[in-house]
């Protein structure tokens, strides 16, 4: 079984990684917002209050994240491994998770850090031509990431993998796999 966390700042390609490693390990990816956008669309008591929060583009409160999660993982393809992308965003979600986890007697095997340079991903997040994508709002992102996600890294420093995050999707991929080999 193979349960894994992806962390990197906005921009670092961790959704594209996600999909590309999801395929190659065979397990889900579960990405928060693709959560978020399933329980909105379904109209669920989770969906509903998330919404409230996405509709005034506040962040959705732990406690919301935080079961979402514990329902996905819940789920039976789930049972053979995942790999969470969006989650845990901090300390207080990572504890969530070790609860989680622990209560069905299992851990993860490896945090995976995609590591780019601040300059590399205001570059590539301009380059989508997003029109809320300007560099003041791409730096900020950047800050919250730092100052919010960061301390995971020294949280889950026994089972962090860093990888360099900088090339085409197969070089990536296949650096995340040749680093997890002896993880999972």
């Amino acid at each position: 079984m193979t349960r894994l966390v992806l962390v990197g700042p906005p921009g670092a390609g961790k959704g594209t990684q996600a999909v590309a490693l999801s395929e190659k390990l065979r397990i889900p990816h579960i990405s928060t917002g693709d959560l978020f956008r399933a329980h909105v669309g379904e109209q669920t008591p989770l969906g509903q209050e998330a919404k409230r929060y996405l509709d005034s583009g506040e962040l959705v409160p732990d406690s919301v994240t935080n079961e979402m999660v514990r329902e996905r993982l819940a789920e039976p393809d789930a049972k053979v491994g995942f790999l969470l992308d969006g989650f845990p965003r901090n300390t207080k979600q990572a504890d969530v998770l070790g609860e989680i986890l622990g209560e069905v007697d299992t851990k993860l095997n490896a945090v995976i850090q995609l590591q780019v340079s601040e300059d590399v991903v205001v570059d590539r997040l301009l380059s989508r031509g997003r029109s809320d994508d300007t560099e003041e709002v791409i730096r900020r992102r950047q800050q919250i990431y730092v100052s919010e996600t960061a301390p995971l890294l020294e949280y889950y420093a026994d089972i962090l993998v860093t990888v360099d995050g900088v090339g085409s999707v197969d070089e990536i991929s296949a650096r995340v796999l040749e680093a997890l080999r002896d993880r999972t």
